[in-house]
């Protein structure tokens, strides 16, 4: 119909010489570039999770493909596609006869869109309903002409952009079986006619054109696979083929528009090119790497890409792998091929990355980073505008409207594109998330969902409703992104002189009690001790001996600059037989040698009496205890008692500070049964509360000291914030977790005086619902005797939370199994199941950073108990694999001291203190400040940045030290600071004194007896 005008020869050798102007396009491979630089750095907030909001203008949209969602495949003229052949050919599929319906219902797309607040629709027009028989030069069928057109009307009536695409996967059939579909090059002169159709009917109305949607699925699963329509098994020939005839279709209809229609269409047109992203094997970027991850990507985008917007021709890549398969372009059809986009369009979604699995090799990683895809782009083909014409992933079809996985993969797509833009100056100008509407998923068939709003293919009149991803990015067009709130924001102040900055230790150690190995030092000169191998020595307890150790460890603490040192005393080495009658003296007078050099340093002491641990045997327990059934057994109250009776009397007047157990709430979770954790729950409470009220009669007048029992207090998020549900689920987590040790040793807000000293109301009341549901005769959950209520109300004299993250919580969905004999794990007590947010940046063992997580657990347990108590955060860290400079770490304590101050100064929280988990690293790189290689201790770098933010008192708007540490305790003790400063002096004073006293007596006795 309209034929592309050919180059002259003589125009040949001058547009080479010009291409030269563009490095990006004539000097293909700058992609490479990407994996060579650093992946950006998810310590940085910004680059895990960007708040921003996108430029002005920016269409927002969705989109569908008409096979997928029209339905009446036979209905008005329409003629027969290959893929409904493909489908009708195999019974073993469900077919698309109705799917979505969207031919009849289209109107109720459009108000879809309205509901999201798109500004772009991107659709398919359907080749085979517009011609049956694919002939555009025959009579289009007029029922489809105006289909279409009232579409793009109601579209532009409604300020709804319509992106409409000409061929999305639909080949009409007779030209399959008249030509063999896209391996025939007549089709290239086919679909231009067709094309030319489509822009002269409706170009006047739309602005942005796509002549295909990812046509390396159609080369690939299409004539290689035949896992798509049409089916054919051909092979690599096959594809390449098929590749070299969808391009060359592709140039001919772009042509077509910018000969005889843009200057008065004003219009721009492009191709919709599908990619999967991959990472160098263990992320290392060696030359070899970087050129298997560049080959891979040529592979699927560049096979495309690099003809139309690169040098014209195929990469160099595909060239050396195909060899003679590969068809060629000659030099003129090189220039008639290249920059035939007017934008590049990019999809991005399940079906590449799928395919993109095949293409790894030698160790490499797909992954699903839309961010790297958009600058590989920019830096291999240039400085393009660029469409994301597809973005999205699926949901199995059981997940039905409360898509919450698919809220988060939206999140991190969106802000990887928000990223794109930012960071890396890619000119995105388009989102089309994936799809508008659930339809019919190629050879998946129904059995996943893609689609925003829900439809039930059950039902006739396929009603569309809104999922909860649809809500979601609702909100994100609403906004224009992801705009400033609370959480990024920083505040300036600082916290009060009395605020404790401590550091947590799990035992304090030396390595000449703890290590039974024999040393040599200094054998290659460097200094270091190293282990003589096949050598062990007997090993012996704690001693006051083993001073310098202790003073080495503590002063290694002091060069934090923190104030508070929190050690735990260790049950089985103080009394191993769980009981008095053999008490380890030597462990308690070592013990008390801690306790007393910490006093010469002017630090505190907060001591756990408890730490129990998975790892360590009989849970931290002493054997007999455990071997009698440990915390399932009431006895173990009582030997707690006592045990802490005998640490009170023998170190009390050393410490201000005592934890009775350390994370209660962890412990139980090692018990196999919902009764067996709800028992063990109680006795810990129980031996909690002997224990508090022993001190009280005791030896509080005395000593003074506050006790409480630290609980892992990770805060608990909706992960679905449009469900209620969700909402439940994660106020019921709270309560299993926090609510069930605090609401019986605090009176909460929401109880009567009758409530005090018992387990919340809330969590009784959901195990006796969830009881009878399961028949059972009643509730798992023990009873608190009168007088147990009456010892454990008040018991506490501070609340100790450890916090590390944020957990996502949503309830948990009982599912049959498919098979009857397997039996499925049972669901935990309180119903809960726990995700992630993909967006959030994590530690190497999937430790997730969400510091504003840290001021709402604060403010939930501040709201439910009231201010009274003073809240202290005695344990939070981060594990950090790098030995010395630990960016992760620092980031962690920077945001997580930011949100802490948000509390203390925003909400008003009566917060006392935040303890960094944990001084040093035993072995490999942790937790800890400082690294510990062969016993040589070495600080870390976020050792200077904790001193830093405390000798600041926080973060002052003036970064000005804060000069109030110079505390009562400290000026009271300036004269034992400088005796012991002095103590040398004084000792040689004390016995020129001592000598000079005996002289004189001895000349007082000469005296008398001359």
């Amino acid at each position: 119909m309209l034929n592309h005008l050919c180059l002259p020869c003589f125009l040949l050798p001058l547009l080479l010489c010009v291409c030269g102007w563009n490095k990006a396009v004539c000097s293909p491979g700058e992609g490479r570039r990407l994996w060579q630089k650093p992946v950006p750095d998810s310590t940085v907030h910004s680059q895990s999770f960007l708040h921003d909001t996108f430029p002005p203008g920016f269409l927002w949209g969705s989109g569908t493909s008409a096979f997928q969602t029209e339905g009446a495949w036979d209905r008005d003229g329409k003629g027969p596609s290959i893929w409904d052949h493909y489908i009708h050919s195999n019974g073993n599929l469900a077919t698309a006869d109705v799917a979505s319906d969207s031919y009849t219902r289209w109107e109720e797309d459009v108000k879809a869109l309205e509901y999201l607040g798109a500004r772009s629709y991107s659709f398919s027009l359907s080749w085979p309903r517009l011609f049956p028989d694919g002939n555009a030069r025959g009579q289009p069928n007029r029922a489809a002409v105006e289909h279409y057109s009232r579409l793009i009307d109601r579209l532009l009536e409604k300020k709804i952009e319509p992106i409409v695409t000409l061929f999305h996967w639909d080949l009409p059939q007779d030209l399959q079986e008249s030509y063999g579909g896209w391996k025939n090059d007549t089709l290239v002169g086919l679909f231009e006619d067709y094309a030319a159709f489509c822009f002269h009917t409706y170009g006047s109305r739309v602005r942005f054109w796509l002549t295909m949607h990812n046509p390396y699925l159609v080369a690939v699963q299409g004539y290689r696979t035949g896992v798509h329509a049409p089916g054919e098994t051909g092979g690599p020939a096959s594809s390449l083929i098929v590749a070299h005839n969808l391009i060359r279709a592709h140039a001919k209809a772009w042509h077509t528009y910018n000969t005889h229609f843009r200057s008065t269409q004003k219009g721009e047109v492009s191709i919709a090119l599908g990619s999967h992203w991959v990472e160098p094997q263990r992320g290392q970027s060696t030359a070899a790497n970087v050129e298997l991850c560049q080959q891979s990507i040529e592979a699927v985008l560049g096979w495309f890409a690099n003809p139309i917007f690169g040098n014209g021709d195929y990469p160099v890549s595909m060239k050396s792998n195909h060899g003679s398969l590969l068809p060629n372009f000659t030099p003129e059809e090189m220039l008639w091929v290249q920059r035939t986009a007017d934008f590049f369009a990019l999809s991005f979604g399940p079906n590449n990355l799928r395919l993109g699995r095949n293409l790894v090799q030698y160790g490499q990683t797909v992954t699903p980073d839309l961010r790297r895809v958009l600058g590989w782009v920019k830096q291999e083909y240039g400085d393009l505008k660029v469409l994301v014409a597809e973005g999205g992933w699926f949901s199995e079809a059981t997940v039905g409207q409360e898509d919450t996985v698919a809220i988060y993969l939206m999140k991190r797509f969106i802000n990887q594109v928000l990223q794109a833009i930012k960071f890396d100056g890619v000119q995105v100008f388009g989102y089309s998330a994936w799809s508008l509407v659930d339809g019919y998923e190629w050879n998946y068939g129904y059995s996943v969902r893609r689609g925003l709003f829900y439809i039930d293919f059950n039902q006739s009149n396929r009603s569309r409703v809104a999922k909860t991803s649809a809500q979601y990015y609702r909100s994100v067009i609403s906004d224009n992104g992801f705009p400033n709130d609370e959480t990024s924001t920083e505040v300036k102040g600082r916290f009060p002189c009395e605020f404790h900055w401590g550091v947590v230790h799990f035992y304090p150690f030396s390595p000449q009690f703890t290590d039974p190995h024999l040393y040599s030092w200094n054998l290659t000169g460097d200094g270091a001790l190293r282990p003589v191998a096949g050598v062990k020595l007997s090993t012996r307890g704690p001693q006051c001996t083993d001073y310098l150790a202790i003073h080495d460890h503590l002063r290694l603490f002091a060069s934090t600059g923190a104030s508070h040192y929190r050690f735990a005393l260790n049950w089985s080495l103080i009394l191993p037989e769980g009981d008095n009658s053999t008490v380890n003296t030597e462990a308690l007078r070592y013990y008390r040698c801690v306790l007393s050099e910490l006093r010469k340093l002017n630090l505190e002491a907060v001591i756990t009496l408890y730490y129990p641990t998975r790892t360590a045997p009989n849970l931290g327990l002493p054997g007999p205890l455990h071997a009698s059934g440990g915390w399932l057994n009431q006895s173990t109250v009582h030997a707690f008692q006592e045990y802490a009776a005998l640490c009170y009397q023998e170190l009390g007047s050393w410490v201000r500070y005592w934890i009775t157990v350390n994370e209660p709430n962890r412990l139980v979770d090692v018990y196999s049964t919902g009764t067996e954790q709800h028992q063990a729950a109680h006795n810990l409470l129980l031996a909690h509360a002997k224990a508090w009220r022993l001190y009280e009669r005791e030896f509080s007048n005395q000593q003074g000291a506050l006790i409480s029992l630290a609980l892992h207090a990770d805060w608990a998020e909706p992960a679905n914030p449009f469900l209620e549900s969700h909402t439940a689920a994660a106020q019921r987590l709270l309560l299993f977790e926090l609510g069930r040790f605090l609401d019986p040793l605090l009176r909460t807000k929401y109880e009567e005086e009758e409530g005090k000293g018992d387990y919340p109301k809330e969590m009784k009341a959901y195990l006796e619902e969830k009881a009878k549901v399961m028949g059972l005769p009643g509730t798992p959950l023990p009873s608190f005797t009168q007088i147990e209520r009456e010892e454990l109300k008040g018991a506490l004299g501070f609340i100790a939370l450890n916090h590390f993250t944020t957990r996502l919580v949503s309830p948990y969905h009982h599912t049959k199994a498919s098979q009857p004999d397997i039996q499925q794990q049972e669901p935990p007590d309180h119903g809960c199941l726990i995700l992630s947010d993909p967006t959030w940046p994590s530690s190497g063992r999937g430790q997730t950073l969400v510091p504003w997580g840290l001021r709402r657990i604060l403010r939930w347990v501040n709201q439910r108990y009231g201010g009274a108590l003073p809240i202290i955060v005695t344990a939070s860290g981060v594990d950090d694999q790098a030995p010395v400079e630990d960016r992760l770490r620092q980031h962690y304590l920077k945001g997580y001291l930011q949100e802490a101050l948000k509390a203390h100064h925003l909400d008003r929280i009566n917060l006392q203190g935040f303890y960094v988990w944990k001084l040093q690293d035993r072995h490999i790189p942790q937790f800890g400040l400082f690294s510990s290689t062969n016993h040589r201790s070495k600080p870390k770098a976020s050792v200077a940045a904790y001193r830093e933010i405390i000798s600041h008192g926080g973060f002052p708007v003036e970064n000005t030290t804060q000069t109030c540490r110079s505390s009562k305790q400290q000026e009271s003790c300036a004269v034992c600071a400088w005796i012991n400063k002095n103590k040398p002096l004084l000792v040689f004073g004390g016995c020129l004194l001592i000598t000079a006293v005996l002289l004189a007596h001895i000349v007082q006795v000469n005296k008398k007896y001359w």
